[in-house]
């Protein structure tokens, strides 16, 4: 291996972790530690918190028992606060529904925000350039100050930008319009609920 190889995989590495830290994905980089301290800064309960890793689980479990949904479609699915935000692609309408149906019947979602298309699942340079979007968004709730990048879930899916949190209407406010202005976002839905 030549000097130059090892230099692109270090590279490459440390450029995945940082894109995973950035992304929210810190407890599974990190450990323990670091989902302490996302639970420590969110204004969920630990409970809830637990819960809401448990229904995204429990829904995905469910997608993949299903061979048809398996085969076809490709969906992502994040709860937070009980609430479960579907996205992704399906070529039909009766998978993209029977994909909402299997998740609403988990006990204790609250509501499923159905945001799948239908459409041929994206490429991989397209979930790529997701994770960047997603990444760059954190990156600028990181560097805003008086706005706790924890609160805020961000999913990103085909350019599209789902913010999910317990926030407050000025923070909400603040966070949308960094996310207009990211160079890259086609369109921004908020998914918030409100403590104020």
């Amino acid at each position: 291996m030549t000097a130059t190889t090892r230099l692109n995989l270090t590279f490459t590495s440390l450029l995945i972790l940082l894109i995973l830290l950035l992304q929210g994905c810190a407890g599974a980089v990190l450990g323990g530690a670091a989902a302490g301290v996302t639970v420590s800064h969110d204004r969920r309960t630990t409970g809830i918190f637990i819960e809401d890793q448990a229904i995204e689980v429990k829904a995905m479990k469910r997608l993949f028992d299903d061979k048809e949904i398996l085969k076809n479609t490709h969906l992502g699915v994040t709860s937070f606060n009980r609430q479960v935000l579907l996205t992704g692609e399906s070529p039909q309408e009766s998978l993209r529904q029977r994909a909402e149906q299997l998740v609403s019947g988990i006990a204790n979602v609250r509501h499923v925000f159905n945001e799948v298309v239908i459409a041929a699942p994206t490429s991989v340079l397209s979930r790529t350039n997701d994770t960047y979007l997603g990444t760059k968004v954190k990156s600028k709730f990181l560097a805003q100050k008086g706005l706790d990048p924890t609160r805020i879930k961000v999913v990103t899916q085909d350019g599209t930008v789902f913010l999910m949190g317990l926030v407050n209407r000025a923070e909400a406010e603040t966070a949308t319009d960094i996310t207009r202005r990211t160079a890259g976002v086609q369109r921004v839905v908020p998914l918030y609920e409100y403590v104020d």
